[in-house]
């Protein structure tokens, strides 16, 4: 009966897996293809790369890509600095009402983000940042997911370490450079993984405050390029399709082990 049922785990996961796939195979397909053999999947179909070129040439690709790197990288980073504080505290201090606190990170973790939309807009509107990338940043700059993997780490952290630290003179600020930080670099690893990837593809929030090309990421202008008033076919959009997974594809297939490794010593802990 085990054998049985690990054979029907193995078949049902290889049949989720290419239907996953089957969509990637056809959007590449389509790219590398024609317009004529988009929907026609002929084996001697000549390969061509002018689809990527005319997409690039008919969007401000180059300038959405930086909104994007430069929007992930300031989320990523004010992340890092308000969970490392705030797990540290949770996990290290303590004082009247820690525990109400972490109460409230992990019920922040059972509120999706698209609730809060209006009050956020109210905020951003209210700060003038209106199609800016701050405006997209900024609500995710405190990360409760963040939080909670990190307290997770730090509590996990020999008490010898820390008292080791004290006696060599270290400050609270300096334990946690120095002990909690290079210890927790798995989980760093793990939650910047999913942050840049949760964001590169954001695309609700963004749509609702960016209107201009200096501040619209990749998800954004991506939908306005295969609005159906652009014209524009479907190998050319699916080029750009292509054009805006790859970096997180090649991410994911350079660093897979990394990923999977990352998330299984976060679950262990």
């Amino acid at each position: 009966m085990r054998q049985n049922g690990y054979l029907i785990e193995t078949i049902a996961a290889w049949i989720l897996a290419l239907l996953w796939l089957l969509p990637l195979v056809y959007c590449l397909w389509s790219a590398l293809h024609p317009a004529e053999y988009a929907t026609n999947f002929d084996l001697t179909a000549p390969l061509t790369l002018e689809n990527f070129a005319r997409a690039w040439r008919q969007a401000p690709f180059a300038r959405y890509y930086l909104n994007t790197v430069m929007l992930v990288t300031l989320v990523l980073a004010g992340q890092i600095v308000v969970a490392t504080l705030a797990a540290y505290a949770l996990a290290r201090f303590r004082f009247v009402g820690r525990d109400v606190l972490f109460a409230l990170v992990l019920v922040q973790l059972m509120i999706m983000p698209d609730v809060l939309i209006v009050e956020n807009y109210r905020v951003i509107s209210a700060l003038n940042l209106l199609d800016t990338i701050p405006a997209i940043a900024l609500p995710y700059m405190a990360s409760a997911f963040g939080i909670f993997l990190l307290r997770q780490a730090f509590k996990s952290v020999p008490n010898e370490l820390v008292d080791a630290a004290r006696v060599e003179g270290a400050s609270s600020f300096g334990v946690l450079w120095r002990v909690f930080v290079p210890l927790g670099k798995t989980t760093y690893i793990a939650f910047g993984l999913v942050s840049v990837s949760y964001h590169w593809n954001n695309f609700l929030w963004p749509l609702i405050v960016t209107n201009s090309v200096e501040s619209r990421p990749l998800t954004v202008g991506l939908a306005v390029f295969g609005a159906p008033e652009t014209g524009v076919d479907w190998s050319i959009i699916t080029a750009a399709t292509v054009m805006t997974m790859a970096p997180l594809l090649l991410a994911f297939l350079l660093f897979q082990r990394q990923f999977v490794q990352s998330f299984m010593r976060v679950g262990i802990r």
